[in-house]
């Protein structure tokens, strides 16, 4: 079979798909499936143009893809649930923590040099430990979170798709934290009513996707003094940033590094291609995407 591999992945990846033509770029005619990553394109004309039956996702989420036109087209997706979650998990819990001690700002005060002499009252951030944490999201990765934020003895409210527990818990947090998929439904989810509810000095995080969340409101809520702080490693228009978001000296902002670690990464790439290689194959693999097209059309990789 050719497979287009769309961008880098780990040769620990691309040996599960060994004995198949691999090929590079981002034009899937003329092959027979393509290994994919956030960053590109899958929709309709994409789709109409190729001849693909498989395809595959180093990545959890799927925004990038249109599931109905894969659909139409009768094609299963490979994708990597779990294998990201402790290595999201870990970053997601490192920006709440750099958030609530000023970290980036500290960093950003020594290396310029600013650092003469120590003071009682310097950098004054907000404890963590025995805090109220609300994660928004209730998946893998949010629960992944509430484990770590037990060893803190914080009190975590977990918050599902009731508007009346949005609020609620908004309102009680000291910390808040994004973790739900992108969808209709949840594209910006926190906004400048949301963020008014929070509590003064509250802090933010999110790490699921960029446009959840309102940049520019969460902007104006750092700039006036509303709230506290956010670490961010998602954004609306990435890698564009708002530039508002870029002034708040009290955000933590990284480059949608949430799954970068060694481990994690090679294992996303193994599993995405493992199970686009059980596709080609005839099998069905335990990490397909989209089910219900494996059930509805196996017959074409029987």
């Amino acid at each position: 079979m050719r497979v287009l591999v769309m961008q880098e992945v780990s040769e620990a990846g691309l040996s599960e798909l060994r004995g198949h033509e691999l090929l590079r770029g981002t034009d899937p005619a003329g092959c027979d499936a393509a290994v994919c990553y956030l960053i590109d394109r899958i929709d309709e004309a994409f789709l109409a143009t190729s001849g693909l039956r498989a395809l595959a996702t180093v990545s959890v989420g799927l925004d990038h893809i249109d599931l109905d036109a894969a659909d139409r087209h009768q094609i299963p997706i490979a994708y990597t649930p779990d294998v990201l979650t402790e290595a999201t998990a870990d970053l997601t819990f490192a920006l709440l923590l750099a958030a609530a001690r000023r970290l980036g700002e500290a960093e950003r005060y020594l290396r310029a040099g600013r650092w003469t002499e120590w003071s009682f009252d310097l950098l004054m951030g907000t404890d963590v430990f025995g805090k109220t944490l609300a994660v928004i999201g209730g998946g893998r990765i949010g629960r992944a979170v509430a484990r770590r934020a037990e060893g803190f003895s914080m009190d975590v409210v977990m918050v599902g798709r009731d508007r009346g527990e949005l609020e609620a818990a908004l309102r009680r947090a000291d910390f808040v934290v994004v973790t739900v998929p992108l969808s209709e439904q949840t594209r910006q989810l926190i906004g400048t009513d949301e963020l008014a509810l929070m509590k003064p000095g509250a802090i933010l995080v999110n790490s699921s996707r960029g446009p959840v969340v309102d940049e520019r409101a969460l902007a104006e809520a750092l700039r006036s003094g509303h709230l506290g702080g956010a670490g961010l490693d998602v954004f609306e228009r990435e890698p564009q940033v708002e530039p508002l978001l870029l002034e708040c000296e009290n955000a933590v902002l990284v480059p949608h590094i949430g799954s970068a670690t060694t481990e994690t990464r090679e294992g996303m790439a193994r599993l995405a291609c493992r199970g686009l290689a059980q596709i080609l194959r005839g099998e069905r693999p335990p990490n397909l995407a989209n089910p219900q097209v494996w059930d509805r059309w196996a017959h074409r990789w029987a």
